[in-house]
């Protein structure tokens, strides 16, 4: 290649600054199962943090009798209407329901980013362990369910207590956030981000969710054996 050769060369693009996150701070987020521990307490830290936050349930006053006690504007809705009015929707329900629910709200998660956090658990005499769902994980199963939603999977590894507790500030944790497109695992690292003490951090394609969801067993064998409310940190990142 000669010297004239190489200035024609278009010049590489520098690598895109991984926390270079969007402004997600205009959307809507919706809660599926938002009476839940787990969905209370993301419903609560993320309209605490600014975020509009609807809180669906399978029925509305059960959902708004919740966002009444939570306060922060958040409005509370069944889960068809929340998942319609809403940007982003997290699906906090249980795993005995995950599929039968996000079947039913097919049309209105339609386009919607949708944010699996559900861990496929059993229980036992010896503790908590994963279950392992005929698609692979949960979010999986989510992705099968809905395809015309863009399924990321996020928020397993939260401890219900902290987040609804009011006296703690901050919940210094990391959320691993998995998904396929760039561009909508970017709007829920974003999210976890508002949460004072959180980071979200890309952790693969949805294909390697499963292990993210059963780490949730191992983690509630620490907090009984601890008496803890354990997360998680992702060293030298």
């Amino acid at each position: 290649m000669t010297s004239t050769d190489s200035a024609q060369q278009p010049a590489k693009a520098s690598a895109k600054d991984p926390w270079d996150l969007p402004d997600v701070s205009g959307l809507v987020v919706g809660v599926l199962g938002g009476t839940g521990p787990q969905g209370k307490g993301l419903a609560y830290r993320l309209a605490r943090a600014g975020q509009k936050v609807i809180i669906g349930s399978r029925a509305t006053e059960r959902a708004q009798a919740a966002a009444d006690e939570l306060g922060h504007g958040i409005e509370g809705f069944d889960n068809a209407e929340a998942a319609r009015r809403s940007d982003v929707v997290i699906v906090a329900v249980p795993w005995e329901g995950h599929g039968k629910t996000l079947e039913s709200l097919r049309e209105e998660l339609s386009g919607k980013l949708v944010v699996d956090c559900v861990n496929p658990l059993g229980f036992d005499k010896q503790g908590a362990y994963a279950l392992k769902p005929e698609e692979g994980s949960a979010a999986q199963q989510a992705a099968a369910l809905l395809p015309d939603s863009r399924v990321t999977a996020a928020f397993h590894h939260l401890s219900a207590a902290l987040l609804e507790d009011p006296e703690i500030e901050r919940i210094d944790t990391d959320v691993m956030v998995l998904g396929e497109e760039r561009s909508d695992v970017e709007i829920v690292q974003a999210l976890a981000g508002r949460i004072p003490g959180m980071r979200g951090i890309f952790a693969g394609r949805l294909r390697n969710a499963h292990q993210v969801e059963s780490l949730v067993a191992n983690l509630i064998s620490v907090n009984r054996r601890y008496k803890a409310h354990a997360g998680l940190r992702i060293t030298d990142v």
